[in-house]
């Protein structure tokens, strides 16, 4: 996300350090081991993002919706493409997933959030990189489909 200026306003180092902030100053959350941290820190910043993008369009009664990109999401025929997507679209979308496919969705909020790696997301979540690959890939496919099949009002 830090590379796209699609017209959010929380800078990528306030993001983290108020992730940061948050975690620490939890005294019910234990870090077990450093990719529990990443899962952790990737939750955060997305409760964060998702609380601040819903601040924004409720001062501007539902305009300018924030929107950040999910790189490159494959099309039906394979060929990559940038899309841009308004984060309240996006979460909803995710909590959707999550019913369906839990795993998939740690996989977006560890790779979108968080920015894993695919190794350091098969890792956190204990598959193979193969299968993360694969699961990011359907897991874009189906959130692009969910957004464009749910335009915002």
């Amino acid at each position: 996300m830090a590379g796209h200026g699609n017209g959010h306003t929380l800078q990528p180092t306030a993001l983290v350090h108020e992730a940061y902030l948050r975690l620490i100053r939890s005294d019910s959350i234990k870090v077990r081991d450093r990719v529990h941290f990443f899962s952790l820190s990737a939750k955060m910043m997305r409760q964060i993002l998702i609380d601040h993008a819903r601040q924004f369009a409720a001062a501007k009664r539902g305009g300018n919706a924030i929107t950040v990109a999910l790189d490159e999401a494959p099309d039906p025929v394979g060929k990559k493409t940038n899309l841009d997507l308004d984060l309240i679209a996006l979460n909803d979308a995710m909590v959707e997933l999550e019913a369906l496919d839990s795993r998939q969705c740690k996989i977006v909020e560890l790779r979108f959030f968080g920015g894993l790696s695919i190794e350091e997301t098969a890792e956190a979540i204990d598959i193979s990189p193969a299968t993360a690959k694969r699961e990011w890939a359907t897991a874009r496919v189906w959130l692009h489909r969910a957004i464009n099949s749910n335009p915002a009002p």
